[in-house]
């Protein structure tokens, strides 16, 4: 298996964790984001995502954008350890919580929104900072409300063992606290990084963790 990715993209990051929680070996093919004018739009690249997005996961040929679709192939190809709960009613909660990051938050705060906020509309560096922390703050909000409220308590997410909502909810962690967004005040939230961060599969996860870190 091939894996476009970009260190920092908190999507290939998700698919990055979710490689190494099923222990499958993966080649590594960097993707950069911003290096001359980026990388993903050069034609070689939208040959093989038309979107020219980050992550693509090439396995024998068969190409698959998208993180959480990647991450759903995985899991139905390589089902253990299960990244899902065998409850049905807990399988749609971590799908939404999953959801909630992956649909309400991060797309808010993609590069090529920050980009066309400041590129397009003239918004100043100060302006898409603060546009990137209330959307950060709106969504975490609602996240440690029903984490502390109705989540199950332990280690992760959901109980002692990492599911799809860990894997889409520490990326965005390490995107605020990049953003020098106060975490400490989700106490919930900060709770499962933490732990999370002792885990090996999110550590070699990382972005500082990846062959293309700067």
């Amino acid at each position: 298996m091939k894996l476009y990715s970009y260190f920092r993209s908190s999507a290939s990051y998700r698919v990055r964790i979710a490689l190494n929680l099923k222990g499958l070996s993966y080649d590594y093919v960097p993707v950069h984001l911003i290096r001359g004018g980026g990388e993903q739009l050069a034609p070689a690249y939208r040959a093989i995502n038309a979107d020219a997005l980050v992550p693509v996961l090439d396995d024998g040929g068969e190409t698959i954008p998208q993180s959480l679709a990647i991450i759903e192939y995985l899991e139905e190809r390589y089902p253990e350890p299960s990244l899902l709960p065998r409850d049905v009613r807990a399988r749609a909660y971590v799908r939404s919580l999953a959801l909630q990051v992956a649909c309400e938050i991060h797309p808010l705060n993609n590069p090529r929104v920050l980009k066309y906020l400041t590129e397009t509309l003239g918004a100043t560096e100060t302006t898409k900072t603060e546009w990137y922390r209330h959307w950060i703050a709106a969504g975490f909000e609602t996240l440690e409300m029903r984490l502390s409220r109705d989540g199950c308590p332990g280690q992760f997410c959901y109980g002692d063992k990492p599911t799809l909502a860990d894997l889409c909810l520490i990326p965005q962690v390490f995107n605020a606290r990049r953003f020098k967004i106060d975490t400490q005040c989700y106490p919930t939230i900060q709770r499962i990084y933490d732990g999370a961060m002792e885990v090996d599969a999110f550590v070699r996860a990382a972005p500082g963790s990846q062959p293309d870190a700067e």
